[in-house]
């Protein structure tokens, strides 16, 4: 069997290909690096390595371990960054954001937070939906910051705002107007889609008595692609209103959508790992972004 050493040096030998350069990776002597690996391959009884033009090779036996091995390697990781925090303080936060909510809004809250605590090490990732709850999942981040409260046992979220789904478009294109838009006044307009979306679905249903749904020629994955499609006039986008907000110019504007439910914006985390006192600022700080938001 090999051992967390084990598994560590040949994490390093695999991801550089050498033995010295797993050494710099590792702060470590080249015969340490070496004798380690020997020793691993002693005790499974394969080889793991073979030299080819200078270079440490994988074998077919070491790309099978090395990917049940990951998973291992990055809790061993994530335990590291644990015990080094709690020996030198409450002094970092990991985030996982949604790309829509890490245009404007998260690095404001940051932004803030690094203002006050300025020794802070903040490590933020933009993730999607589906992938944020696996970085919460797997210990890679502290916080996530999105929509939609997860219904799941070993997750809590907090509410820190709310916001609209809005019809984002040029000016140019939509003169005068109204203060709200309905399913109607969109119906015939040339609409950007949103795949694996199921807000732009739940606008348009099947009901006969409504509008034919705009015709999508173009499909995206993100709101901030649709914004930027709208600002090159591609046609209208059905976006949040906080991605509206990071993206307004004089050429574009948009208007609430006045039959869709507001967007709750929440901060989620493991149950099993309550938020630190510099978490529980950022979400401070969060609410009070959201707030300011709304006022203007």
């Amino acid at each position: 069997m090999m051992n967390l050493r084990h598994i560590e040096i040949f994490h390093a030998v695999y991801q550089t290909g050498s033995v010295s350069a797993a050494a710099r990776l590792l702060h470590v002597s080249q015969p340490s690096v070496s004798k380690v690996l020997r020793h691993a391959e002693s005790r499974i009884g394969l080889p793991l390595f073979r030299r080819v033009k200078g270079r440490l090779v994988p074998t077919e036996e070491a790309h099978v371990i090395y990917r049940e091995a990951q998973e291992l390697y990055q809790r061993y990781e994530s335990l590291r960054e644990t015990t080094a925090n709690l020996k030198h303080g409450d002094g970092s936060l990991r985030l996982a954001v949604l790309p829509s909510l890490g245009l404007d809004v998260a690095p404001s809250a940051v932004a803030m937070l690094h203002e006050l605590e300025p020794a802070v090490s903040l490590d933020i990732q933009t993730l999607h939906n589906k992938d944020i709850l696996r970085s919460l999942y797997e210990r890679r981040c502290d916080l996530a910051i999105s929509f939609d409260a997860p219904s799941h046992p070993r997750l809590k979220a907090i509410r820190v705002g709310q916001g609209n789904m809005v019809a984002l478009f040029r000016r140019e294109n939509f003169a005068n107007a109204p203060p709200e838009l309905t399913q109607e006044m969109l119906a015939s307009r040339k609409l950007i889609g949103l795949s694996g979306s199921g807000y732009v679905g739940s606008l348009f249903n099947e009901d006969p008595d409504q509008p034919t749904p705009p015709r999508q020629k173009i499909t995206v994955q993100t709101y901030y692609v649709a914004a930027a499609l709208v600002r090159h006039g591609v046609g209208f986008a059905i976006i949040d209103e906080f991605t509206a907000r990071a993206n307004m110019s004089e050429s574009l504007d948009y208007r609430p959508l006045a039959d869709m439910a507001p967007l709750t914006v929440y901060c989620t985390f493991l149950e099993d790992r309550p938020l630190s006192q510099l978490a529980e600022k950022l979400v401070r700080l969060m609410k009070k972004v959201i707030k300011s938001s709304d006022d203007r």
